[in-house]
């Protein structure tokens, strides 16, 4: 009776076996062996690919220097001391890394404050219930006392628009929720992230007291997600504050509305804006071999905001970035041209850093052929988005056949990313690295996004995605003219 029971779990154990060992020989066929499909030089450039990944995964340092930014410095938000600690910090790094050049690039940059912890709540039939909450970046304070009134809810600008006065002396409570049909969770959060950035400066001119957000995400849970507001052009006079409520307390909020819609809803924030200050953008490079006055940039952001540590959003940029360069240092590449990599600053509230950076390009005349931005956080790689001409943007997807084994299938026309668009020319190639994003949102500018959130392999893998870009971009855009292998 008991050999009967094990007999078929020894069978089953043996083609399990099978399996893994087929799969292992498949990943080494795959991408250890040549084809006739590929040219000779394409055979070098998977030789070369293969060492790129593999000296990321055995030999990689992005994972231990995210853990320190992360552990020891924490949110960077523009302006604070963090921020510049971070600086520091990134000098530090790229020392280690052994660069041939690394500056300081001034930038001003806003520096809003959040101030004491924030507080809301509503009452309905004397039952007082609390909401998570933080404030929007850039928002002004309530009164020092608080805002407590009645609340609308609406589901668009349009709407809020719509109300005109009736907004007078009311909160305004936007609920449109990411549309979790989509699969690219980017597009939901595009599809609803303009009532954050524009739903105060919609109502203030009606009189409404504040604006109450869902926060950004398709998860439902009780954690804010904060983010800046714009007041645009409108006077001051019509500022009025603005706040995030987690996905869960505007489930709750809703359907209370629906029993109770004379409601009350109260907000205290005490954040404020203060004057710019200087910061910087911290730059290093390797030299180009053949071509030096030609650049090519990688690069993140290296401020974030507050509430968590800035890990996803945007640490694994910056590490990643820095990786890229620490690749080609281990592996003796030198590239044709210039590779430099930025930890921008200031993308979270404005993009300071972005403008400085590209201000000086034009005003020294650097010649950029190409750049390469990650900030879609660290999860596994998926491919490319290139903001290119025509010629270009075939060129870089007829490396597919390339990249396709290690999982980066989606390479195609699309943006690239905050910092480095203001270099876009017709000559420029840009392309923003697209990591999985389904887990992304779950920790987009929310205390969640924490050290602990990030995976090793997963973040050592896209250093190694964006490396083996770079070293194809380096190789075959030289000159400024796409030369096919």
């Amino acid at each position: 009776m008991h050999f009967y029971k094990t007999k078929p779990m020894k069978k089953l154990s043996i083609l399990f076996l099978f399996a893994i060992l087929a799969i292992a020989c498949n990943e080494k066929k795959d991408t250890k062996t040549t084809s006739n499909e590929f040219t000779a030089e394409e055979k070098i450039d998977k030789e070369n690919i293969r060492k790129i990944y593999d000296t990321a995964l055995l030999h990689g340092k992005s994972y231990e220097w995210l853990r320190d930014l992360t552990s020891n410095i924490g949110g960077r938000m523009s302006g604070s001391p963090e921020a510049a600690m971070a600086v520091k910090w990134g000098e530090k790094v790229m020392k280690e890394a052994g660069l041939d050049s690394i500056w300081l690039q001034p930038a001003m940059v806003p520096h809003w404050v959040r101030g004491e912890k924030e507080v809301s709540y509503f009452v309905s039939n004397g039952k007082k219930v609390d909401m998570a909450v933080c404030a929007l970046g850039s928002s002004i304070a309530t009164p020092s006392k608080g805002v407590f009134a009645e609340v609308i809810e609406v589901f668009s600008l349009k709407e809020a628009e719509a109300l005109g006065d009736k907004a007078k002396g009311k909160i305004i409570f936007y609920n449109r929720p990411f549309d979790n049909t989509l699969i690219n969770t980017f597009s939901a959060y595009g599809g609803c992230v303009d009532q954050r950035g524009s739903g105060a400066a919609t109502v203030g001119k009606f009189g409404a007291l504040a604006v109450i957000v869902r926060s950004m995400t398709n998860n439902i849970d009780n954690y804010p997600h904060t983010g800046t507001m714009r007041y645009g052009n409108i006077p001051e006079s019509e500022y009025i504050p603005g706040a995030a409520i987690s996905t869960l307390a505007a489930e709750t909020l809703s359907k209370q509305l629906k029993k109770d819609p004379k409601l009350k809803v109260y907000l205290k924030q005490s954040s404020k804006n203060l004057p710019k200050k200087k910061s910087f953008n911290v730059i290093g490079e390797i030299r180009g071999s053949e071509n030096p006055e030609k650049v090519i940039v990688v690069g993140g952001h290296l401020d974030s905001w507050d509430l968590g540590d800035g890990a996803h959003d945007d640490g694994t940029g910056i590490v990643q970035s820095l990786e890229v360069l620490h690749i080609f240092k281990t592996n003796n590449i030198k590239p044709k041209n210039t590779i430099r990599v930025v930890f921008f600053m200031d993308e979270e509230q404005g993009g300071g850093g972005a403008k400085a950076y590209a201000d000086a390009a034009k005003t020294t005349k650097e010649i950029h052929i190409g750049g390469l931005e990650s900030d879609a956080g660290g999860h596994t790689p998926r491919g490319f988005t290139i903001d290119a001409n025509t010629a270009n943007t075939d060129l870089l997807k007829s490396w597919k056949k390339l990249l396709a084994p290690y999982g980066l299938h989606d390479i195609k026309k699309g943006g690239s990313g905050a910092d480095i668009s203001p270099l876009k020319s017709d000559g420029v190639t840009l392309v923003g690295y697209r990591p999985d994003p389904q887990r992304y949102f779950d920790y987009h500018h929310a205390a969640t996004d924490t050290f602990d959130k990030v995976n090793k392999r997963e973040l050592e893998l896209g250093s190694a995605s964006m490396a083996s870009m770079i070293y194809l971009m380096d190789k075959y855009l030289y000159n400024n003219t796409p030369i096919k292998p």
